[in-house]
């Protein structure tokens, strides 16, 4: 297998992490260079269309690449421990959390980044108010994570699953995308420092 990797960016990274909490090497890294717009080449295309990294390219030539794709790809393989959970209802948790944490505040930041820093604006059709109006609905998403934490260790319960990844790296991503993390958020901020002192954060 190849994982082709974008180094800091955020999904390559989710990636990364969950080799990492499964306690697997790595496949061989191909590193794709995205500001010198690698991904956009046509050699990279003709693998992913989508110009999108991750990618992991398997042994028969097939290739991976959504975010999630992989890691679930990588947890059939690998079941413990299990990212994506046990039993059923744990699995739906997960997969509901997972979902709101991507959709939401991931993309929020995301948004945020692709179409404000000025890093991106060779690489996406910038649009500020875009930029704008996600920078407005952060708190909110994070609100809703910040009173799951006040219940909970974890996300979804008492162990790190993939929906503390994503969470995890929305939150690593508000730095660059300069979004501030309010002080109000003290389960957030509890929770975030000590996913991040987690060996996998290194990945």
């Amino acid at each position: 297998m190849k994982l082709y990797d974008g180094g800091r960016a955020p999904n390559p990274r989710r990636v990364r992490i969950f080799f990492a909490e499964k306690g697997l090497a790595l496949p061989e890294l191909v590193p794709v260079d995205i500001a010198r717009k690698e991904h956009k080449s046509e050699a990279f295309t003709r693998l992913n269309p989508s110009q999108r990294l991750p990618v992991l390219e398997l042994d028969d030539g097939t290739a991976l690449a959504e975010t999630m794709a992989i890691c679930r790809y990588v947890e059939s393989l690998h079941p413990h421990p299990p990212l994506f959970g046990r039993e059923a209802k744990e699995q739906a948790l997960i997969e509901m959390w997972n979902r709101r944490i991507e959709l939401g505040l991931f993309g929020s930041v995301a948004a945020v980044f692709r179409h404000s820093h000025p890093s991106m604006a060779e690489l996406e059709t910038q649009i500020p108010e875009w930029a704008e109006a996600n920078r407005d609905r952060i708190d909110d998403h994070l609100w809703v994570l910040e009173l799951q934490l006040a219940a909970n260790p974890f996300v979804c319960g008492e162990a790190l699953t993939v929906a503390d990844i994503t969470a995890g790296i929305a939150i690593d991503f508000m730095k660059p995308s300069r979004v501030p993390l309010p002080e109000d958020f003290v389960h957030i901020r509890r929770w975030h420092g000590e996913v991040s002192a987690r060996p996998s954060w290194k990945a």
